[in-house]
């Protein structure tokens, strides 16, 4: 999952962004208005972190402006107001949820869970395929019910594909949802076929298969084939 932080505050947004990193999240951020609607037009965000305060355009703007684009990514809003007034505006403007600061690491994990959950049509948090469960809020992958260690961006990889089961994913989809800006299209090619090659070693059964499986030509995907 990509998220977005929208925050003018840097050392504020520096400890979002090491939070959510820490929890296996892939995360950008923008430090004014117009720098967030730009990160909107170029890539799609599975969730955007939005503050009210922000400079050149508010992120009451920020919302009109991303409606006006086409952008559906859920918005939770951050606001150091307490008036009720805003907190209405901002839902009514299509902010999903919102939090007062200041608030708690807890608070802001299980409103982005939440929020996440809802966008994916999850009543839990467990994702399933085959043998392999990915709870969404412990951030743990077990294969036949063995936990299993996977770094940052295996973790990444791995929830992108079962978020997406049963359907195919382009290379160029997966890489913009798991590296965003920083992937090189020519020069990490081949990195990413390190990763994969890594997760699918990982979970596979005692039958030495895996999940993942390669469309040549166009991606992965993964089957479930209870399905």
């Amino acid at each position: 999952m990509r998220i977005l932080i929208v925050e003018d505050e840097p050392e504020l947004s520096g400890r979002l962004k090491k939070t959510l990193e820490e929890q296996k999240y892939a995360v950008d951020c923008a430090f004014d208005g117009e720098e967030a609607l730009d990160r909107l037009a170029d890539m799609p965000y599975d969730l955007v972190i939005l503050d009210i305060m922000l400079p050149k355009l508010d992120g009451f703007g920020v919302l009109r402006e991303a409606h006006t684009m086409g952008v559906d990514s859920p918005v939770l809003m951050l606001t150091a107001r307490t008036d009720t007034d805003d907190k209405i505006k901002g839902l009514d403007s299509g902010a999903d949820d919102y939090l007062t600061k200041p608030f708690s690491t807890d608070e802001l994990l299980a409103r982005v869970r939440a929020i996440l959950r809802r966008k994916g049509g999850q009543n839990d948090s467990l994702l399933r395929a085959g043998g392999v469960s990915l709870d969404t809020v412990s951030r743990e992958a077990r294969i036949n019910g063995a936990k299993v260690d996977l770094t940052q961006r295996e973790f990444l990889i791995l929830e992108f594909l079962m978020y997406n089961k049963n359907r195919a994913v382009t290379r160029f989809s997966l890489a913009e949802h798991v590296w965003g800006d920083d992937f090189e299209p020519f020069s990490m090619s081949n990195f990413m076929d390190v990763h994969i090659k890594n997760l699918r070693k990982k979970i596979s059964g005692s039958d030495g298969e895996s999940v993942i499986k390669t469309i040549r030509g166009v991606g992965y995907i993964i089957k479930d084939g209870q399905e």
